[in-house]
């Protein structure tokens, strides 16, 4: 056995603990990010979160105890089921993303709000959440044991796991409006939609990727004239027209959102009756997506 042979392992091990490592310092970043946006923008002004944690900011309002140790609490069963069920890396980073969420809001809890604008609060706030929990989700982890708990139930309800979150929240923002007042309800649930917005933006990254089919007679030409104009890789799919039994071949590709429109350009000027299909791509790794320069 080469000396290459007994190395490659370790390499491996070392490699993966890197990788976890430097997911767990994400994952504590963003809760960090998150925790900025509920002390020093939300919670101050009374407006609220979704889920586990909108649930904590009721009773932490009511009982006049730290936010933090209700976050902490409440999500701990939470934990232990997405073990269960979606396993042990996913439930470590979990926990990890909780803990420090929870002391970061008790640490920030004394510091002035940025803003007692209701209306800067909700923006601002909600852009902050959105990118801290953005952060988290996309390095594996999660700071709110709702979509856990409507996977759950989604296995026993005939509702989608999205159906039964949104259903959890309207109860939970109309117990803000008692709670607080319809006002605030409504700035939360603002802020609710930006930071769902500004999620997708963190989990798919600015420069969104898309998928895409051309069929056409002209294959040859057009993935040459792709690989040439635009400095992207194709590759050449064989299909079989389920009507005609005619052979096909079919281009697929990767390109980012802004190079669509001179794709579409190229596309049309070979082949007009091209059928073209577009897809959106929330992440592209390995491969030669990388655009290579055109001279």
């Amino acid at each position: 056995m080469t000396d290459t042979a007994l190395r490659a392992p370790k390499g491996k091990k070392r490699s993966s603990k890197i990788l976890f490592a430097r997911k767990i310092i994400m994952v504590m970043i963003g809760a960090m990010i998150m925790a900025v946006g509920l002390e020093l923008f939300l919670v101050p002004n009374q407006i609220m979160d979704g889920g586990i944690v909108g649930i904590s900011i009721i009773i932490s309002h009511l009982l006049s105890l730290p936010l933090g140790l209700f976050i902490f609490v409440l999500n701990i069963p939470f934990i232990f089921l997405g073990y269960k069920q979606l396993g042990k890396t996913f439930a470590i980073l979990t926990g990890i993303g909780i803990t420090t969420l929870s002391v970061t809001t008790i640490g920030l809890h004394n510091l002035e709000p940025f803003t007692t604008d209701s209306l800067l609060a909700t923006v601002f706030g909600g852009i902050v959440l959105g990118v801290g929990v953005g952060i988290v989700i996309r390095y594996g982890g999660s700071l709110d044991g709702t979509e856990i708990l409507a996977i759950l139930f989604n296995r026993k309800l005939p509702f989608s796991v999205g159906e039964i979150v949104m259903f959890m929240n309207v109860i939970i923002f109309s117990a803000a409006g008692f709670i607080f007042s319809w006002q605030q309800a409504m700035y939360s649930i603002m802020a609710y939609y930006i930071a769902s917005k500004m999620i997708d933006v963190v989990i798919q990254g600015l420069e969104e990727s898309k998928s895409i089919y051309i069929i056409s007679d002209e294959t040859d030409e057009i993935g040459q004239a792709i690989m040439d104009r635009l400095g992207r890789g194709v590759t050449f799919l064989h299909g079989e027209g389920a009507y005609t039994g005619d052979n096909k071949k079919v281009i697929f590709t990767v390109i980012t959102r802004i190079e669509e429109s001179k794709l579409k350009t190229i596309v049309e000027e070979i082949d007009p009756h091209a059928f073209l299909a577009i897809g959106n791509i929330a992440e592209v790794s390995g491969g030669r997506f990388k655009k290579k320069d055109i001279h």
